[in-house]
């Protein structure tokens, strides 16, 4: 008699746990946002943005990129530090030593890396580490592949 109580309960608990190992595994798409720059991956391949670039933000500046994607330039003393490239995006930080600011930016190359849309913020104006002024916009072109084009000869 008493274990016609407990077959029940126990008939349920093991429906539940075949029901529960049957099912699929669930997989959820993390956000990388969060993530410091040492733990996110790195599945580019940073040598494709070694070379001459051309800076296009009102003005050309020229960079030259090393094999990490790290780069000085001569406005405000200032510097790119490559952080994750990650299919064609491209993520860093800048630093401008001359006027005390720093920010980060974000590029999104063509598929064969020639150019690239990006655009920059502020993260730092001196100690104000909530700064509300807007970054903008630029555009990046390889050099040689601008040179490329300039010596493509005629057509027979």
């Amino acid at each position: 008699m008493l274990l016609r109580y407990f077959d029940v309960p126990i008939l349920l608990a093991s429906a539940l746990l075949v029901a529960a190992c049957a099912k699929p595994a669930v997989h959820r798409v993390v956000s990388m946002d969060f993530l410091s720059p040492s733990m996110a991956p790195q599945s580019g391949d940073r040598h494709i943005l070694a070379g001459e670039w051309e800076y296009v933000d009102g003005a050309v500046v020229r960079l030259a990129l090393d094999e990490q994607g790290n780069s000085y330039y001569d406005w405000k003393d200032g510097r790119f530090e490559t952080r994750t490239l990650i299919g064609h995006t491209w993520h860093g930080m800048w630093f401008q030593k001359e006027n005390d600011r720093d920010g980060g930016f974000t590029v999104e190359f063509s598929p064969d890396f020639s150019e690239g849309d990006g655009r920059w913020w502020y993260s730092r104006i001196g100690t104000d580490h909530a700064p509300t002024r807007k970054g903008g916009t630029f555009h990046l072109r390889k050099k040689t592949a601008v040179m490329n084009r300039n010596n493509t000869p005629p057509a027979p």
